[in-house]
Order: C-alpha cells, then sequence, then structure tokens
C-alpha cells in the first residue's frame, strides 16, 4: 500500500512542539521541535503500524484520498434549524440542497 494517508502537522502551545498527525490513525501522534521532523516521525510511525497491521494478517484503514466518495451524506439538524434554513433558500430562490452545499463549500476552504 503506498503512503496516501492524510498526515498534518501542527504547533502544540502546550508541548512547545509541533504534532505531527495522521488523519486515518487518529490514536497516533509525533512529537518534534521542527514541522519536518514532526512530519518524518508521524509517517515513520504509520509504516510501522501499517507493516505490524499486515504481519498481523489484517488490512490497515484505507486512506482517505483513495475513498470514494458519492457526495451524499445525511446531517441531522433540529427542526428550527431546517425550517430557517428552508425558508432562507426559499427567499434566495435556490433550493435547499443548493443553499447547504453553497455554505459547506465556503465553511470548508
Amino acid at each position: 500500500m503506498k503512503d496516501h494517508f492524510a498526515y498534518r502537522v501542527i504547533w502544540s502551545s502546550e508541548d512547545g512542539e509541533y504534532v505531527g498527525l495522521c488523519a486515518e490513525f487518529p490514536a497516533l501522534s509525533w512529537l518534534a521541535p521542527s514541522a519536518e521532523e514532526s512530519f518524518s516521525g508521524i509517517r515513520r510511525l504509520v509504516a510501522n503500524c501499517v507493516a505490524d497491521i499486515n504481519a498481523q494478517g489484517e488490512e490497515p484503514p484505507q486512506p482517505l484520498a483513495d475513498r470514494a466518495y458519492s457526495g451524499k451524506f445525511l446531517v441531522r439538524v433540529p427542526p428550527e434549524t431546517h425550517r430557517a434554513l428552508a425558508l432562507r433558500a426559499a427567499e434566495q430562490g435556490v433550493s435547499l440542497n443548493r443553499l447547504v452545499s453553497a455554505r459547506l463549500a465556503n465553511d470548508s476552504g
């Protein structure tokens, strides 16, 4: 399996170091004084975990980047929120789906 996992390096004020994280392995992290060392550390740690998982005959998680997404997901909201969004969509002359999709796209960037 290629290393297509979703990595992130963030600064931890609490630890005074950079923390390397991997979305597919949320229990793992790697602290280091530089972002580069943290990134290298978390990648090595994930590689070791994947090797251990494979050695046990199990399948590691599929990388998020390699997964297929349908573009559909269900979100439960309180009835009042549903009503308010439906009203706003009607006022703007768009579907509820288009209104919510546009808002999510604006918030995700």
